[in-house]
């Protein structure tokens, strides 16, 4: 059996362009979001390109179906190698507006589901001595901005949960890195709401997901004896 990669929250954008990555150099891209429908263009794509790919239905929130997912993955398609989480739940509200419901929610998103993914990965990874758990950060992993305390303070979370696990499972011969991605990125998000931000593409000012995706290949390829726990991602242009 091939070793696998998956990617939680594999998206059309960075997600995908990780999955894709892995594929090309002979993992299985495992990539899992809510609604599995929308995984299956991603899931062709790999595929045309000759890599092997499955989609996954599946709430990263909930814990007996990250079991499940992880479960059925080792048992029926092969051993999880890498763990590239990438779940987002960028939110903006002011804190005068801000809701408990929606506050609670970005947590269980940006935060719970990466402490449930990297677990239930982590404990097969331990049994075998090695593997990658990459997390996805962002500008909100280094400082709150205005409007944006809930995403702030799970990724904030977040970012804690990477070293924690970096401490622990180092050692035995995990690799878990979080990766900050401190930028716009080329999506059709940015293209259409932000469209003089997306105006900077040609001048290389937002994040190409491919590039991005590299860096993710580059972490995994590193040789233990010179591991990157954190890596920040910019365009040359962006303030910091």
């Amino acid at each position: 059996m091939n070793s696998v990669a998956l990617v939680v929250g594999a998206g059309d954008a960075t997600g995908g362009a990780i999955a894709r990555r892995f594929a090309r150099e002979g993992f299985t891209a495992c990539v899992t979001r809510r609604n599995a429908e929308s995984l299956q263009p991603l899931v062709d794509r790999i595929r045309a390109e000759g890599g092997q790919a499955h989609g996954f239905g599946s709430d990263a929130r909930k814990e007996e179906e990250v079991v499940a997912l992880v479960e059925r993955i080792e048992s029926e398609i092969g051993p999880i190698e890498v763990l590239a989480f990438n779940i987002g739940a960028n939110v903006r509200a002011s804190i005068l507006d801000e809701t408990a419901r929606r506050y609670f929610k970005v947590w269980e998103m940006a935060c719970f589901a990466g402490f449930l993914n990297g677990r239930e990965v982590a404990r097969r990874m331990a049994a075998r001595g090695r593997g990658t758990i990459l997390f996805t950060g962002a500008t909100a992993s280094m400082r709150g901005s205005a409007g944006f305390s809930a995403f702030a303070g799970a990724k904030h979370a977040l970012r804690a949960l990477a070293q924690s696990m970096a401490r622990e499972l180092g050692p035995r011969g995990i690799h878990v890195a979080h990766v900050v991605i401190d930028g716009a990125i080329d999506t059709a998000f940015i293209r259409e709401n932000f469209p003089e931000r997306y105006a900077l593409k040609d001048r290389d000012g937002i994040l190409d997901p491919g590039h991005i995706a590299d860096q993710y290949w580059m972490l995994h390829s590193q040789p233990r004896d010179a591991w990157t726990h954190e890596l920040d991602l910019r365009p040359w242009m962006e303030s910091f």
